[in-house]
Order: C-alpha cells, then sequence, then structure tokens
C-alpha cells in the first residue's frame, strides 16, 4: 500500500502527514506527529481516552482513520492551553484532584471543553451525561464532574 499525503490543522497550525489508509487518526497523532497527549486507552471507541474534536465535533480519534483528517479543523489536549498557561478547564481539574493516573485525563478536558464550548451552563446532570463516554478508573466522577461544572462557572464569568 502507497501512503497517503494529508494536510489538515491542528491546533490552529497547518500540518501534513503521510500515512497508510488504514492508520488511525489516534496513531497519527501519536506516532507520525508526536502528540503524545492524546492517550490511547481501549482501541475501540469504548473509554473516551482519545477524545479529540473534529471541525468541532468530538470524536474518538481511535475510531477516525488517519486520511479523513484532509482538510479538516483538529483539536487535541496539546492545543487547550495558550500562551504557555493553563486553561481554566485544566486548572480546575487540579485544584479538584479530577485526576490521578492521567490516561483519561486528556481525553475528558477535550470533551469537558466541546461540552462547554456547546452549553456554557450546563447542569451536572447534562455534564455527566456528555461525558458518559469517558471512563475513569482511579478518581471516580464526582470529583470530575466538581472540576466541569466550576470550570463552566468562571468560564461564564459568574462568581
Amino acid at each position: 500500500m502507497s501512503k497517503t499525503h494529508v494536510t489538515t490543522t491542528i491546533n490552529g497550525d497547518v500540518t501534513e502527514f503521510l500515512c497508510e489508509p488504514a492508520d488511525t487518526l489516534l496513531s497519527v497523532l501519536r506516532n507520525e506527529l508526536q502528540l503524545t497527549g492524546t492517550k490511547e486507552g481501549c482501541g475501540s471507541g469504548d473509554c473516551g481516552a482519545c477524545s479529540v474534536t473534529v471541525n468541532g465535533r468530538l470524536v474518538c480519534s481511535c475510531l477516525v482513520l488517519g486520511v479523513e483528517a484532509q482538510g479538516a479543523e483538529i483539536g487535541t489536549i496539546e492545543g487547550i492551553e495558550s500562551a504557555e498557561k493553563l486553561h481554566t478547564i485544566q486548572e480546575k481539574f487540579l485544584e479538584h484532584a479530577a485526576l490521578q493516573c492521567g490516561i483519561c485525563t486528556p481525553g475528558l478536558i477535550v470533551s469537558t471543553k466541546a461540552l462547554l464550548d456547546e452549553n456554557p451552563d450546563p447542569t451536572e446532570e447534562e455534564a455527566r451525561y456528555y461525558l458518559a463516554g469517558n471512563l475513569c478508573r482511579c478518581t471516580g466522577y464526582d470529583k470530575i464532574i466538581r472540576a466541569v461544572l466550576d470550570s463552566a462557572k468562571v468560564m461564564r464569568g459568574a462568581a
């Protein structure tokens, strides 16, 4: 098989890479582009550890082919922070101790950002429903949901 040339935008930067037709976006991000923040948990779309956005839509990168990134806007955990400063969501995950081993954390943060971009004032039930595709085996979900709701409050400018 011959490799396919793909031009895409990742975290605001135009990026080009070569990949096999069967390579997943997750594999391309981690192995070709050295964007190792996106984690592989299950490889079957069940855990959410590899969550990224494609054209603003939250997806499991293990279920997307690298060639499908052609012309797309990809958002990864590496694009969440700005100017070497943690994003509010990242700060709140730290503040609420909503992380431990770190496998699920990047996917949860990307998913939280997608949620808050879509719904800046989610209820606890809405946050739990939206993040239901992200599994965490270490922290328990209460700390994660508290971090999400606190992030939403701060990002809205609420007191």
